[in-house]
């Protein structure tokens, strides 16, 4: 058992073995996530990591995740996300309390209402990302 954390601080890993396995602290530096799949690599494409973030302005660039899935889940204030889905732009505004999925290979990326926080479950294997 371990002592309480603030996940916006220490992203964890949903690993094989249904194992739950705390990170190092989030530096938001692209090395934190190269760290991240290097420790995590034997997991494949079934390993998550569960992160949480607060924005205060939209997104400067797209991300896609080839592998899997990306759980988005609003838990305060008012968050856009924009999927490129066949040649056009789809948007879904999520409230608090509100989710969506990132299907993989969707380029997507957010705007938000003065200031939102989500809560990502992402398949991250393979991640890449383009300016906005």
């Amino acid at each position: 058992m371990t002592d309480s954390f603030r996940i916006e601080e220490v992203p964890v890993h949903l690993g094989l073995g249904a194992r739950v396995i705390p990170e190092e602290p989030f530096t938001g530096e692209v090395d934190w996530y190269q760290r991240y799949g290097e420790r995590h690599a034997a997991d494949g494409v079934e390993g998550r990591l569960v992160s949480m973030f607060t924005f205060s302005k939209a997104w400067d660039s797209w991300e896609m995740h080839p592998s899997g899935e990306e759980l988005v889940v609003c838990t305060d204030g008012i968050i856009t996300l924009h999927q490129e889905v066949g040649g056009t732009v789809r948007k879904t505004t999520l409230n608090r309390g509100e989710a969506a999925i990132n299907p993989p290979g969707v380029w997507h990326t957010a705007d938000v209402t003065d200031t939102a926080t989500a809560l990502f479950i992402t398949a991250g294997m393979g991640t890449v990302t383009r300016p906005r």
